[in-house]
């Protein structure tokens, strides 16, 4: 394949250091104690590495500990997925943030709404991609503006008037407008090459330039970018394509778009042809499997051919991520495929309806087991024991696919996805179908995630190769600090020591990586540790959750409680009690009078078999803290329906680490 020549033919860290471990921390088996988590979180130097590593043992006379260290010592939030007026969607919904815009909002100036509601980020993030959909980059401002060349066709130039009146008229152009691209029924003007080709180029040169305008080595992130929005039928097979390269790269290609192929494969041709023909690197990360009634981790190609190894090395090459949490809801399982997990009701309401336009059927359990994060983990096991390489060993991260350049996922400032969500009194009873039957409602939305990335330091570079090796996690837009390694050396005083991160790296592997075979008598043991929102709620536990094949090559799941709070006990069910409830709901507030700033500890694998294939991922759970819904409740002074959630447990997934025999 040929790459699109230059014209288109078609954890804040804590201060002085860590707070004390909690005296009445319990965990499982009485084994393993509660510990602080010094070393989670160390200090803000960052030395470049091509991989993390401890410092080495012929060091040990040096009388810095510091000394030779190269790995990561605090997570990088950022957002892999926020949209601006450059995406026609948006543009068409009533967003008129520009990237620059979107790029300042991001570092953490102050703006006016698109609905006039002055809006701030508590804290900036530390990188952001601008992932504009690449289908039509730009093209919806010319229609706005009534580019003559476009005036011809009268779809779009009812487009026009609908965004130019705005309020509903703008949302039912929005729909019509996603409805047309899942169905591939766009107006022929806005998909000729000859005339907007050369439009879509010149809008690219510009982003890619202000990207680099922008970027602040070692302060503020830019990572270039864009949406590939494959929707076949409604399905959701999205991914959005980050570069690790600026502008000089970047600006010699046009991004791939799904008008020439929705199938990843042809993406993927095209970032090999990006990185050939420039010498820069590129990856995809898909969007929420939710919505891609069972596409995303399924057993065929998109053109229906059995899985074979040449493609499971690629994606496993150019898809090193996978989005587990954004504002359209949690995909990491479902009650109806994980029926033992008390944890799943997050982020599931609405979204079974059907696929992402509600015009396919609705979200079957046959569907499931290809729809999920936990269970397409499962799915890789087993191609890699048919194949002998696993297409699905991705790791995860959280963002919030906002379209309003507002990356706001915080649940006491949440903007919704489009304008039309931003807030008011009787936002959350808004409905959309686009084009289908069925209706979701703004209250269903998440306020969506946050990426967490362990890089060696702030630049584009670093977090691109922190990516590729997946040390990595998601939140639902908590700044929670996660470590997690996997070894067999671990002991239970490792997770007291001062130099976790030391210990961790030393004896094994961070989030992302691999295990190697266990000798006869092993078992992996997994150092695991979280510290608190500095801004945020107390912790109620950590689990470990286990996916692997038996003997019998049966896909089989276990959620571990590794460590919790409080002086609770499993009961003969197995199950730990709840961490209780301080949340008032009435005034939208909660007190941290339980649980814990801090957890950790070691665990090691009680059910290890060592001829059996298995992940192992972390989840960490807060108390109970209200919702989005609840602060909307509150400040609007109104009363919502009796389903409307007011409450919820924000958590943390990690990448998994993996074993195989």
């Amino acid at each position: 394949m040929t790459l699109r020549p230059i014209t288109f033919a078609v954890a804040t860290v804590l201060a002085s250091a860590f707070l004390a471990a909690a005296p009445d921390a319990h965990a499982q088996d009485a084994e393993v104690p509660a510990a602080a988590i010094r070393g989670v979180v160390e200090d803000a130097e960052h030395y470049d590495a091509p991989a993390p590593t401890a410092p080495p043992s012929a060091q040990a006379k040096a009388y810095s500990p510091y000394a030779g260290r190269n790995y990561p010592t605090r997570p990088l939030w950022g957002d892999t997925h926020l949209h601006s007026t450059n995406s026609g969607d948006a543009l068409t919904a009533g967003t008129r943030f520009t990237p620059e815009q979107a790029y300042r909002i991001s570092r953490g100036e102050e703006v006016v709404s698109t609905t006039g509601i002055p809006a701030r980020l508590p804290r900036p993030l530390d990188f952001v991609v601008i992932s504009d959909h690449s289908e039509g980059l730009g093209l919806m401002t010319e229609v706005l503006n009534a580019n003559p060349a476009l005036m011809t066709d009268p779809t779009l130039k009812r487009w026009a008037g609908m965004m130019k009146a705005g309020g509903d008229e703008a949302s039912a152009a929005v729909s019509e407008l996603i409805g047309a691209q899942a169905s591939n029924t766009l107006p022929a003007a806005l998909t000729d090459p000859k005339v907007v080709g050369p439009l879509m180029m010149s809008v690219w040169q510009r982003a890619t330039a202000v990207a680099d305008k922008y970027n602040e080595p070692g302060k503020f992130t830019t990572i270039i970018g864009f949406e590939w929005t494959s929707t076949p039928n409604g399905d959701n097979l999205h991914r959005n394509v980050l570069l690790r390269d600026g502008h000089d790269k970047a600006r010699q290609v046009f991004p791939f778009t799904s008008w020439e192929s929705p199938d990843p494969q042809e993406l993927w041709n095209w970032m090999e042809a990006y990185e050939k023909r420039t010498g820069g690197r590129a990856l995809a990360i898909p969007h929420n499997a939710n919505l891609s009634n069972g596409r995303m981790f399924a057993a065929e190609a998109f053109d229906g051919t059995p899985l074979t190894a040449a493609y499971a090395e690629r994606r496993r090459r150019f898809e090193p991520l996978q989005e587990i949490v954004q504002t359209k809801g949690a995909s990491e399982s479902h009650t109806m495929i994980s029926t033992n997990d008390e944890f799943l009701e997050y982020g599931l309401a609405g979204w079974e309806l059907g696929n992402l336009t509600l015009q396919g059927e609705p979200l079957g359990k046959a569907m499931m087991p290809t729809s999920y994060v936990r269970t397409g983990l499962l799915r890789g096991l087993e191609h890699d024991q048919k194949l002998g390489i696993n297409p699905f060993k991705f790791g995860v991260i959280g963002s919030s696919d906002a379209h309003h350049a507002m990356p706001f996922v915080e649940e006491d400032n949440f903007f919704g996805k489009f304008p039309n969500q931003e807030p008011r009194a009787d936002r959350w009873k808004e409905g959309s179908s686009l084009g289908g039957e069925a209706s979701r409602f703004t209250w269903q939305y998440l306020a969506a995630g946050y990426a967490a990335v362990w890089a060696t330091e702030n630049t584009r570079e670093a977090i691109f190769d922190a990516m590729m090796r997946r040390e990595t996690y998601g939140t639902s837009g908590t700044r929670m600090t996660v470590r997690m390694f996997g070894g067999y050396d671990y002991r239970p005083e490792d997770a007291q020591s001062r130099y976790l991160a030391d210990v961790g790296y030393t004896k094994g592997v961070p989030m992302g990586g691999d295990l190697k075979a266990a000798q006869a008598g092993q078992a992996p043991t997994f150092l695991v540790a979280a510290l608190k929102d500095p801004n945020g709620a107390n912790l109620d536990r950590i689990q470990i959750v286990k996916g692997w094949l038996d003997a019998s090559g049966k896909a089989q799941e276990r959620i571990y409680d590794v460590v919790w709070s409080g002086d609770r006990k499993p009961g003969k069910d197995g199950k730990l009690p709840p961490v209780g409830d301080t949340v008032d709901v009435e005034r939208a507030s909660f007190t941290n009078t339980i649980g814990e700033a801090e957890l950790s500890a070691v665990w090691k694998d009680p059910d290890f078999k060592r001829s059996e294939r298995a992940f192992y991922y972390t989840r960490v759970i807060e108390i109970p803290t209200p919702r989005w819904t609840a602060f909307d409740q509150v400040r609007f002074g109104v009363k919502m329906s009796p389903e409307v959630p007011m409450k919820q447990q924000e958590r943390a997934w990690t990448s998994p680490i993996w074993y195989t025999p």
